[in-house]
């Protein structure tokens, strides 16, 4: 059963260039760490204003502002937790110090096992 992780990351306005040249970076690491099943990061650039949009089946708004912070979410697969754990310990050798100079506050974690065959 494979193990994930999905993170939430809460970056400076002004570091957003920085920290995707990390998780880029981080990313061609990954890539070469046995059992990395994906490795996969989006930035929020869109919201849903109201319940009409989902009703109507319409677009989601573009965001037009940044309030304090750009969100990106991160999503990480591995084959098993061991080779989880082995890439964690990898990330933060390498690069957690840059990832963690980039944020407003520490990044929100959610760890599990993939559901198979049901979703």
């Amino acid at each position: 059963m494979s193990f994930s992780e999905i993170s939430i990351y809460q970056v400076k306005p002004d570091k957003t260039e920085a920290f995707e040249t990390v998780m880029a970076d981080a990313a061609k690491l990954m890539a070469q760490m046995e059992g990395c099943l994906a490795f996969k990061l989006m930035e929020r650039t869109h919201y849903i204003k109201e319940m009409k949009t989902i009703k109507e089946g319409l677009p989601p708004d573009k965001l037009t502002r940044i309030v304090k912070c750009v969100k990106y979410a991160h999503y990480w697969e591995f084959d098993n937790d061991e080779s989880y754990g082995k890439a964690q310990k990898q990330l933060y050798e390498t690069h957690w110090k840059s990832i963690e100079k980039c944020l407003i506050a520490p990044h929100d974690k959610v760890l599990g096992e993939r559901l198979k065959n049901k979703y």
